[in-house]
Order: C-alpha cells, then sequence, then structure tokens
C-alpha cells in the first residue's frame, strides 16, 4: 500500500540540525483555524536517529518534505501509508498528496498537507492575514492557506483522487484533512510588539529591514554570515563562518540587484544572534 518516492542520486550528507529546526519551528496557528485543522506533530526521540541523505539541489520546500518523512517513520505514532502521490487525469497532473498518515493507536487515516514558510510581516497591508509576505513578494500566506482548503484537500475527493486512494486500498471517505503548516515569521525592524492573533506570535523569529537600516552604526560594528537556503531552518551558533560588515554588504548588494532578499544572520556576541531578511523592494 506505502507508495515511496525516492532519489539516490545526487545526495548530500544530512546532520541532525536541519531535523531539529524541523521540529523546533512552531506552527503558524493552533489546533483549527480558518477550517482548517492543524497536525499535531508527535514528539520524536532523536537519541537513536540516523538521518538518512537527502538529495542534493532540492527546493527547500522539498527538503522540508524529505525530513518530515524521516521523521514520521522514525515515530511510533503514524505509519506513512503515502508520500508525494501523484494525482492524475489521463497523461495530466492534477496534484500531489503530501502524506497519508495512519494512527496507530486509534486507526485513524489522515491526510497531511505539509508547508514551511519563511514570512515577512509587512504592515503596510491594512489586512492582517494578508500581511504575511514571502520576502521576495513572489507568495502569501492567505493565499496558500486557501490553496490547502480549497485545492489540496479537495483534491482527493475528485474521481482522479479517489480512484488513486481506491488503487491503494485506502477509503477516501474514512479520512480527515490537516495541514502542518509551520513557519518563520520576521516583523519589521525596530517594531517591537506585533498584533498577529490568531496565529502563533511564537513564530516571530527575527525581523526584516531595508539596505539604507543596514548600513546604520546599529550593524557596522558586528560579524555577519549569510546561510544558504538549506540552513535557513536553523539557528546560528559560533561554529558558522563569520565576516564582516564591510564584505556582507557587498554580496547583500549583489543580491538584491537579483531581485533576491537575502536573509543574514548577526552575531552580537558569542552568545547572542539575531537573523534578520534584507529585502530588495
Amino acid at each position: 500500500m506505502q507508495h515511496i518516492k525516492t532519489n539516490t542520486i545526487n545526495q548530500q550528507p544530512t546532520t541532525i540540525n536541519q531535523f531539529k529546526g524541523f521540529l523546533n519551528t512552531p506552527s503558524i496557528w493552533k489546533q483549527t483555524q480558518f477550517g482548517i485543522a492543524q497536525f499535531d506533530f508527535p514528539t520524536v526521540d532523536l537519541s537513536d536517529f540516523s538521518p538518512a541523505p537527502i538529495p542534493k539541489n532540492l527546493r527547500l520546500g522539498h527538503q522540508m518534505e524529505n525530513v518530515c518523512k524521516q521523521l514520521l517513520d522514525h515515530s511510533s505514532q503514524y505509519e506513512v501509508l503515502v508520500y508525494n502521490l501523484p494525482i492524475r487525469e489521463g497523461k495530466q497532473t492534477l496534484g500531489e498528496i503530501d502524506f497519508i498518515l495512519k494512527d496507530v493507536a486509534t486507526e485513524q487515516i489522515i491526510h497531511v498537507e505539509l508547508t514551511y514558510k519563511f514570512y515577512i510581516i509587512d504592515t503596510d497591508i491594512s489586512e492582517p492575514l494578508h500581511q504575511l509576505i514571502g520576502p521576495n513578494k513572489r507568495d502569501a500566506f492567505f493565499m496558500k492557506m486557501k490553496k490547502i482548503k480549497n485545492k489540496q484537500f479537495t483534491l482527493l475527493h475528485t474521481k482522479a483522487g479517489t480512484k488513486a486512494l481506491a488503487d491503494l486500498e485506502i477509503d477516501a471517505s474514512n479520512l480527515v484533512h490537516q495541514t502542518c503548516f509551520k513557519a518563520q515569521l520576521f516583523k519589521p525592524y525596530k517594531i517591537d510588539t506585533i498584533q498577529l492573533n490568531p496565529l502563533n506570535e511564537n513564530c516571530i523569529v527575527g525581523y526584516w529591514l531595508r539596505l539604507s537600516d543596514f548600513t546604520s552604526d546599529s550593524f557596522t560594528a558586528n560579524e555577519f554570515c549569510i546561510p544558504n537556503k538549506s540552513e535557513w531552518v536553523l539557528n546560528p551558533d559560533a561554529t558558522n563562518s563569520w565576516t564582516s560588515h564591510t564584505n556582507t554588504r557587498l554580496i547583500i548588494e549583489q543580491q538584491l540587484l537579483k531581485q533576491n532578499s537575502p536573509l543574514v544572520w548577526m552575531k552580537k556576541s558569542d552568545t547572542k544572534y539575531e537573523k534578520f531578511f534584507v529585502v530588495w523592494w
């Protein structure tokens, strides 16, 4: 019954930190909001967990799917029945199902759509739920949430979706839909408090600013690191390679010219770090 997509080509060594980063990232809302139930991720004991390599050059979202799959496999609470199942109608692919799980204790079948996002909070936008946007303005929380509810959840109840599950001996009428929606949020620079209700304020991990802010005296004396995208889920620490404000500014300027908003880690001391996006727009 299990549908597993694997890729053994171009794999890279995987550290446990990416898995810890995933587990430590809060859900963007708790319980049920917007008519969507949040998946309660199981407690996973990492003391006897050995991560398998993750295919190299995957987009971060697909890396997180791989991380999530390995953690669920290691959990005793769920059995993974389906992973990355394409739903096709003839030669056309209508969409893809992230996970279908079985709760081992209750035998409840759960369809879980995974999302891991980095959003800045743009308070210049009047509607609070529309304020969460990607740092490059290419995606938005509200649109993603609507897509999950109106497209990804309904896909399994189409004729093609029901047939795909029937082929795997899964009854589409006997499942519940949930999302595992994890996010790191970045508030505007120099804004201390922000109202996120009904979203989870614990998701706020940093701030965002523009290049003019970065050139101020508040930043010039510190050291910096620009992580690659697969490291975005991690927390900065002393083991990272740090460089000066001058060198970092040159890299940032190059990124901004490409209309790319880099994530930057700042080392204020050996124990104090901050992270922020410098936006191009």
